[in-house]
């Protein structure tokens, strides 16, 4: 993989939801003020999505005290710590700049009927198990497991030549009794 490409493939979240232009989102951002921080809600709707991996955005339009504000937000960012989708509308293009000429409900999507609003993430990148680290444990353990049988195997050789007699004598029975019919 090329460098670039495996320092951003670190900075991706794991699961990310599954927007699309048109949806009325909550997106929970962290602000810091000084040296608090705290968590503001931002609910509008989507207009626009861009750009892909690390890169990716989107912008949120929502109407605040009759003045239209857009706000555009890194998706894989650690600012954003959610998105909720509230409802799930729909759009026919891709950009919905047409919303910035409009005003109280014309400035909403129609909700998309039989939707279920569900928080549908998608996976961008999988998680890598645990590996053990040196082989030498590998081969430890199966080391250990032979000694074992074999000390088995000593304290009850007489035991070991009874079971073997008993499942050869079923199995001669079955076949002497295929051969019969």
């Amino acid at each position: 993989m090329d460098i670039i490409k495996s320092i951003e493939h670190e900075q991706l979240k794991n699961k990310v939801p599954m927007l699309k232009v048109g949806d009325t989102v909550k997106v929970h951002v962290r602000v810091k003020e000084g040296n608090r921080e705290r968590i503001q809600v931002f609910e509008g709707i989507i207009i626009k999505k861009q750009g892909g991996g690390v890169n990716e955005t989107f912008t949120v339009r929502r109407i605040s005290y009759g003045v239209g504000v857009e706000k555009t937000f890194l998706l894989h960012s650690p600012a954003v710590e959610k998105v909720e989708v509230v409802r799930v509308g729909r759009a026919r293009r891709a950009k919905l700049y047409y919303l910035r000429d409009r005003v109280g409900k014309a400035a909403k999507t129609k909700e998309q009927v039989g939707a279920r609003i569900e928080t549908n993430m998608i996976t961008v990148k999988e998680e890598v198990l645990e590996v053990p680290e040196t082989p030498a444990e590998v081969v430890a353990e199966a080391e250990v497991a032979p000694v074992a049988e074999e000390v088995k195997a000593e304290s009850a050789p007489e035991e070991a030549p009874a079971v073997e007699e008993t499942v050869d004598t079923v199995k001669e029975e079955p076949a002497e009794d295929v051969k019969n019919d």
